[in-house]
């Protein structure tokens, strides 16, 4: 939104320079992008007039001009123009001027004769016929505008002034007007803010003789408001408003269009003119598009239209496109003596869908968009008709018309000052919060407010602390520490653990990756799993990728595997890869279970199942998970049925490691042995042990007792282990695997397994006495539970 500070004056005057004026406005929260001094590049150049012309003796088209600029003798200025007469006023750039585009005049000599400056065009100037309609584009321009001899041309054509240019952020389209952007400066710099209201006269008749207007689509146009003006007299528009709105920039066309652009300016409400004679049956109906429906638009372009499409329709066909733009069938011309003016409120995210689909987004629809006051239809055609009476532009008719299809109750908040100055961590007074509520046009009944209905932002307490915060200056609060454990920080203990975790396996040499949460059914193929499986039961991807990415994965290896085969076909060697990340299983309601799972592989680097295994217990121990067992695992459709073993922690599965399957290792193109894990992030986190804490030096020295058992050969050595600690008594403290022997003189089918097993007491020295029935209850143990006999 560009604001011209001249404009600005007349709702509230601010006399402070540029550069203070953006910065505080930037500060109070209307953000301002750039900051342009109009004419800056024009120096040197005043109003001269011409006292003499004659003929350059030496030229057939060039003339010999005096022109007085105000000094002490008429300078003489050779030009080639041939629309500039004896007495006309002219813009003369003296010696040493300036010209927009870095252009420099110096005084010098043309066929023989000295010229002491240039006589400028509007071009010149950076100006155009629509600035000036008097004005010639191929000549010299003759001011015809109120000045004097050696004025500053740039105090003549309205270069006097500065234009601000505003972000204005999607939820402030009050922000998107003068006296928007007016009410935010006056509130900024505790200025008196002038806000008139729009006065009409009227010319007799009745509005209801000429325009009838019906609604059919309520749910799109809350409000349509409409007035007629008869008599029309197209003309160009006076300079003050010409001048305002090139500022703006907007290009100055005739008095009619020009007036619904000043008012979109003025009021942040766009507006439309019909030509009254195009509106067929005198009626007006706002309704959707029929599919095909074609409409040709001021800007020349046909439009074939979607169903669903707003527009704006007399008895027979459509004469614009609602919020966007208007038809070629109801144009002003120069003709045109009767006009309707719309004002109307339109549903913003229909104007911008036809908008987008149409490619044709104007300042109207980039307004509508954004969710305008319905409340401002009636103000912003009423200051219409007052320009039209001012300008003599026309004769109003009586009356409005002024549909409102649907309607909304205002928004009323309490004004809470106590939770408002602990939310900001301030200590602003009361008196301050009411003053600034009502100086930006809240009302109050009590400590009740009324949010105004340009004020569609705010409709909680925050949104008022915020109104209150930026008045105040964000700059002046002080800084302060929030109480509470929202001040303390840090990680969660879950957080902790996930990076304690991911060190552990750098340390181990594994690297991370990170892959996608998604896959393709195909993954599921590749790694062999079962058609049947429950793991198959995927979340489908409603708007996927591709094929490969179309599910949300329930398992973590398929990830694992195609990076695993990324690096083996880059002839990577050694290769140790890692990822912690979530796996997505059907829950109720169909809703997913997301659990956190450690993934890793690894091949070469003498990589095998025992190496995997020490890993797998290194994040048992960083867990401090105690007793946790490994089980042969030879149903997984992944792995090696031989070589893969699960984690198991009493009745909960910590996860699964081993081999991988070599046909699945084949489906990657990988021609080598594979290893990988899958564990349960969430289940070793859940299942962690206590905290540790110190525990004093042992005084009393252990006993060591070797044990030797025969069992049969498919009894695994924890089993066996875990059988040593159930038998054993308080006094075992360590049991270490050391040996399995098989052959003669151990019977077939059978297997000899030694331990070392560690025995102390806290309070006293054992003796052979103290340990002897410790190792007959082992003993006696696994007799009973494995049929494991001493050796």
């Amino acid at each position: 939104m560009k604001l011209s500070r001249n404009w600005l004056n007349e709702f509230t005057e601010i006399k402070v320079s540029d550069k203070e004026y953006c910065d505080r406005m930037t500060i109070s929260g209307s953000k301002v992008e750039g900051c342009e001094v109009l004419g800056e590049e024009i120096s040197n150049v005043v109003v001269g007039r011409v006292t003499h012309m004659e003929r350059h003796p030496d030229s057939d088209h060039l003339w010999v001009c005096k022109v007085d600029v105000g000094g002490d003798a008429p300078l003489q200025i050779i030009t080639g123009a041939q629309n500039v007469s004896e007495g006309d006023l002219v813009p003369a750039a003296l010696d040493n001027s300036t010209l927009p585009g870095g252009v420099k005049i110096e005084k010098g000599t043309l066929r023989g004769l000295p010229s002491e400056g240039m006589l400028c065009s509007l071009g010149e100037l950076g100006l155009t016929v629509n600035d000036y309609p008097y004005a010639v584009a191929d000549g010299i321009f003759i001011i015809k505008e109120p000045c004097s001899v050696g004025q500053d041309i740039r105090t003549v054509v309205g270069f006097d002034d500065t234009v601000v240019d505003f972000e204005i952020t999607n939820n402030r389209p009050d922000c998107l007007s003068m006296r928007g952007l007016a009410r935010e400066s006056a509130v900024t710099f505790g200025t008196p803010l002038s806000l008139p209201e729009p006065e009409v006269k009227g010319s007799g008749g009745n509005v209801s003789d000429y325009l009838d207007v019906d609604i059919l689509a309520a749910e799109l146009c809350p409000r349509y408001t409409a007035r007629v003006v008869k008599n029309v007299k197209i003309a160009p528009s006076p300079e003050w408003l010409r001048r305002r709105l090139r500022a703006c920039g907007v290009r100055p066309i005739n008095n009619i269009v020009d007036i619904t652009n000043y008012v979109m300016l003025e009021y942040g409400q766009p507006m439309h003119s019909f030509d009254y004679r195009c509106i067929s049956g005198g009626r007006i109906v706002v309704r959707t598009a029929d599919e095909g429906e074609q409409v040709a638009t001021l800007d020349g372009s046909l439009h074939e239209l979607r169903s669903g499409m707003l527009v704006i329709a007399d008895a027979e066909k459509p004469i614009a496109l609602a919020g966007v733009m208007g038809g070629a069938n109801s144009e002003i011309n120069d003709d045109t003596s009767t006009v309707v003016f719309e004002s109307a409120n339109f549903n913003g995210t229909s104007i911008r869908k036809t908008a987008i689909a149409l490619g044709m987004r104007t300042e109207s629809s980039s307004r509508f968009e954004k969710g305008l006051d319905p409340l401002g239809t009636i103000p912003a055609v009423q200051r219409a008709c007052q320009l039209v009476e001012l300008l003599g532009a026309g004769e109003v008719v009586d009356g409005l018309i002024d549909v409102i299809a649907s309607d909304s109750a205002p928004v009323k908040l309490l004004l809470e000052p106590d939770k408002i100055n602990r939310l900001l961590g301030t200590d602003i007074d009361k008196h301050f919060m009411i003053k600034v509520m009502k100086d930006l046009g809240f009302t109050f009944e009590g400590d009740m407010m009324t949010v105004p209905s340009w004020r569609g932002d705010v409709v909680h307490y925050s949104d008022v602390a915020e109104e209150v915060a930026r008045f105040y200056g964000y700059d002046t609060i002080e800084p302060s520490v929030f109480s509470g454990s929202a001040a303390e920080g840090g990680l969660t203990a879950a957080q902790q653990a996930e990076r304690s975790v991911r060190a552990l396996c750098r340390d181990m040499g594994y690297s991370e990756i990170l892959t996608y949460s998604f896959m393709g059914q195909s993954d599921y193929d590749l790694c062999a799993m079962p058609a049947d499986h429950a793991l198959r039961r995927s979340f489908t991807i409603q708007n996927p990728l591709g094929e490969d990415s179309s599910v949300m994965r329930t398992i973590m290896l398929p990830s694992v595997m195609q990076c695993l085969a990324r690096n083996y076909s880059y002839r990577s060697q050694n290769v140790r890869l890692f990822d912690l990340g979530k796996i997505y299983l059907p829950g109720d309601n169909e809703l997913a279970i997301e659990r956190n799972t450690l993934a890793m592989g690894a091949y070469g680097g003498g990589m095998d199942f025992y190496s995997l295994k020490g890993n797998v217990e290194a994040i048992l121990k960083y867990f401090r998970i105690r007793g946790a067992v490994f089980e042969a695992e030879s149903g997984h459709f992944a792995f090696h049925p031989g070589r893969c073993a699960a984690v198991r922690l009493g009745g909960t599965l910590l996860g699964v490691f081993g081999e991988i399957h070599p046909t699945v290792a084949k489906n990657y193109g990988i021609s080598e042995r594979v290893y990988a894990a899958e564990l349960d992030f969430d289940a070793l986190f859940a299942c962690r042990g206590d905290e540790p804490s110190y525990v004093p030096l042992p005084r009393f020295p252990a006993v060591l007792r070797d044990l030797a058992v025969v069992c049969s050969a498919d009894i695994t050595v924890g089993r066996l282990e875990q059988c040593i600690c159930g038998g054993a008594g308080p006094l075992l403290r360590d049991v270490k695997f050391f040996d399995v022997y098989t052959g003669a003189p151990i019977p077939p089918g059978k297997k000899s397994v030694a331990f070392s097993l560690s025995f102390r007491s806290d309070d006293r020295s054992l003796a052979d006495g103290d340990i002897e029935p410790e190792m007959n209850d082992i003993l006696a143990a696994l007799d009973r539970e494995l049929g494991a006999k001493i050796r």
